[in-house]
C-alpha cells in the first residue's frame, strides 16, 4: 500500500526509485482528465483560457480549414496536440540550457502525456456540456483537479509554467504574477479572433459578443486556478500533535516507522504531581492524522492528544522554502 506521505514527499522513503515510478504514473494517468475538458468541452465552444492551452487552441480556430490534406481530420486545423507538443519542445531545450535539465525531467513526462492524450481523445463536434457558462465552469474545474493531482505528484504540464521558470530565473519576480499576466495577455486575445459559428449566430452586438467570448475563458481559467488551489491546500494541510503519555517509547517508534515522519520526544514536568513527563511532538500531513490517533488509541487509549493546525511546514520531509 502507498502512503499519502510517500506521494507528496518521497524523500522521506526507502524505495525512491518505486515512488518515482507511481509518481511518473500519477503524471501520466492524472493529465487524461485535462485533455478531456480541452477536447470535450474547450474546444467544442470555441473557449480561449489561459496558458499554453489558451494558446494552442486560438490556433486551431484561426487555422481551421488551411490545411485540409494535411489535417483532414481536424477539419484543416492546426491539431492542438501538436502544437502543444511543438511549443513545449522549444521551451523545454531553452529551460534546459538555461535553467538547468534536471528541472526538465519531469516537465518532459507531463509533455508526452499531454500529447499523447490530445492525440488519441477525439475532438467532439457538440460539446459534452451544452451551456457554455456551465461548460466553462465545469470543464474548468475538471481540469483543475487533474492539473492539481500532477502538481501534487511534482510534475507539470509544461507551457507557461517553464516560461515562468525561465523568467524568474533572470529576474526577481515571482512565478505566480508571471504566469498570472500569461493568463491575461493569452484570454484578451480572444477578442481578437473570428467567432465560432455558436456564437456568431447568435446575432447582436459582435462586440458584446467578443467581450462574452473572453469573459467564458476568464471564467474558465477561474474555475481551474480555484480548483488546482483546492487541491493543493488539501494535499499540503499539516498538523502539529503533541502527545502525553507514559508509553511515549512505543508510540514515537510506532509514528517514525509506520507513518515515516519525524518524532520529537520534549522532556517536561507535570506541574500538580510535579514528576517528570515525556512529551511526542510530530508534525504530519492532514491526511496522516487519523493515523497517527489510531496509533495513539491501539498502545495508550489513555494518552492525552493535542492537535493544532498550521500555517506551513516547510523543511525535510515537507515542502521545500522557495523564495518569492
Amino acid at each position: 500500500m502507498v502512503r499519502y506521505s510517500k506521494l507528496v514527499n518521497p524523500h522521506n522513503t526507502s524505495d525512491s526509485r518505486a515512488m518515482t515510478v507511481f509518481q511518473y504514473l500519477v503524471i501520466i494517468i492524472g493529465i487524461a482528465p485535462m485533455a478531456l475538458m480541452v477536447n470535450w468541452v474547450l474546444l467544442p465552444h470555441a473557449f480561449v483560457g489561459g496558458g499554453l492551452t489558451g494558446i494552442c487552441s486560438a490556433i486551431y480556430y484561426v487555422t481551421g480549414g488551411l490545411f485540409p490534406s494535411l489535417f483532414p481530420e481536424y477539419g484543416g486545423a492546426v491539431p492542438v496536440w501538436l502544437t502543444t507538443f511543438v511549443f513545449n519542445a522549444i521551451l523545454l531545450l531553452i529551460a534546459g540550457l538555461t535553467v538547468g535539465w534536471r528541472f526538465c525531467i519531469r516537465t518532459m513526462v507531463g509533455v508526452a502525456a499531454i500529447t499523447f492524450w490530445y492525440r488519441v481523445i477525439p475532438i467532439l463536434p457538440e460539446p459534452i456540456i451544452a451551456d457554455p457558462w456551465l461548460g466553462a465552469i465545469i470543464g474548468g474545474f475538471v481540469f483543475g483537479l487533474s492539473l492539481g493531482c500532477v502538481l501534487a505528484a511534482n510534475g507539470s504540464s509544461g507551457g507557461t509554467d517553464i516560461v515562468a521558470m525561465i523568467i524568474n530565473h533572470y529576474h526577481n519576480i515571482s512565478l505566480g504574477n508571471i504566469m498570472l499576466l500569461c493568463d491575461i495577455l493569452i484570454i484578451a486575445s480572444a477578442f481578437f479572433l473570428p467567432l465560432p459559428e455558436s456564437m456568431a449566430t447568435e446575432g447582436g452586438n459582435p462586440f458584446y459578443l467578443h467581450i462574452k467570448r473572453v469573459l467564458y475563458g476568464v471564467c474558465m481559467t477561474l474555475s481551474y486556478t480555484l480548483a488546482v488551489d483546492w487541491v493543493m491546500t488539501r494535499l499540503h494541510r499539516s498538523v502539529h500533535f503533541l502527545i502525553y503519555s507514559s508509553k511515549y517509547d512505543e508510540i514515537a517508534t510506532a509514528i517514525n516507522t509506520t507513518v515515516n515522519r519525524g518524532v520529537t520526544v520534549l522532556d517536561g514536568t507535570g506541574w500538580y504531581s510535579q514528576q517528570p513527563v515525556k512529551v511526542i511532538s510530530v508534525l504530519v500531513r492532514k491526511p496522516e492524522s487519523s493515523l497517527v490517533l489510531s496509533i495513539v488509541k491501539n498502545i495508550d487509549p489513555e494518552a492525552l492528544v493535542s492537535i493544532a493546525d498550521v500555517g506551513g511546514v516547510f523543511g525535510s520531509g515537507f515542502d521545500k522554502i522557495k523564495a518569492k
